[in-house]
């Protein structure tokens, strides 16, 4: 039974600290990972504004269900194992940048991904910005040290890859 005891205290101020330091982070964040393609960058747009494909290359989802445009911009659900997010377009230039936000105050997270196609010799960059918040404070540490605020980017860019049969590298 003192085994026990000690294990629930030590996982219950593991939990504490856990959530004292991410109280202690800030909620706003920015990340930045580029990944280089052999795609001009018309394919690489094509890629990011094709919703009825993105399950087919990016594993995490589910679905994408279309909504009706917003100020003549699209707007989109992502269905994963995690959930619905709605994102809608508040910046659109094609085809070199588009910024998307979720569009959920429910949510625990929030913020926007800008998108910038940038062509190169033989091939296109996309890089990819999160501007996040993450509100609840033990999200917040987990965010910042396990799984990390670049991770579902990087996942991304080298699922485009994938989808074009390219190997990539996100770099910083």
């Amino acid at each position: 039974m003192k085994w026990v005891l000690i294990a629930v205290g030590t996982l219950v101020l593991l939990i504490a600290l856990m959530w004292i330091i991410g109280a202690l982070l800030p909620k706003e964040h920015v990340a930045t990972r580029s990944a280089r393609y052999r795609q001009p960058p018309e394919v690489v747009w094509a890629a990011l504004v094709t919703l009825e494909d993105m399950p087919r290359w990016r594993k995490e989802l589910k679905s994408v269900e279309r909504r009706p445009d917003v100020d003549g911009k699209p707007s989109w659900v992502e269905n994963s194992s995690q959930g619905a997010m709605p994102i809608v377009v508040i910046e659109w230039d094609p085809p070199r940048r588009m910024v998307g936000k979720i569009d959920d105050p429910k949510l625990p997270f929030g913020g926007t991904w800008t998108y910038e196609v940038v062509p190169v010799e033989g091939g296109a960059i996309l890089r990819i910005t999160e501007r996040g918040e993450v509100y609840p404070a033990l999200f917040r540490f987990l965010s910042r040290f396990v799984f990390g605020h670049t991770s579902t980017i990087e996942t991304y860019l080298k699922s485009l890859g994938a989808k074009f049969g390219e190997p990539v590298t996100p770099q910083r």
